[in-house]
């Protein structure tokens, strides 16, 4: 009988952007942003001002106080974290519903 390995992963996939929106992430487009996080099984984080901001919290973003023209690097990690990173990256380039 063979054992099994667990294999460490060490892959995590990143994309830098930079926030459009008028007046940041205020509670809207916190909330869509949130909403398309949790969709994903990986932790889907985004980095600012050297602060790791946990992107499937809503009060977590917002107390991030990200402004028009922040630039945030999403950092996604799991088993679907390419699929997470495209539709956070998509949903930012879209304007977040506003």
């Amino acid at each position: 009988m063979q054992g099994f390995r667990k294999e460490k992963r060490d892959k995590v996939v990143s994309r830098n952007i930079t926030i459009k929106n008028a007046s940041g992430l205020h509670l809207r487009p916190t909330g869509m942003l949130c909403n398309e996080a949790i969709k994903y099984q990986s932790s889907v984080k985004f980095l600012s001002r050297n602060n790791l901001t946990n992107a499937k919290s809503v009060l977590s973003v917002l107390g991030a106080c990200i402004k028009c023209g922040d630039e945030i690097e999403f950092v996604c990690e799991g088993p679907d974290e390419e699929e997470a990173l495209e539709a956070m990256i998509r949903l930012v380039e879209s304007g977040l519903g506003e």
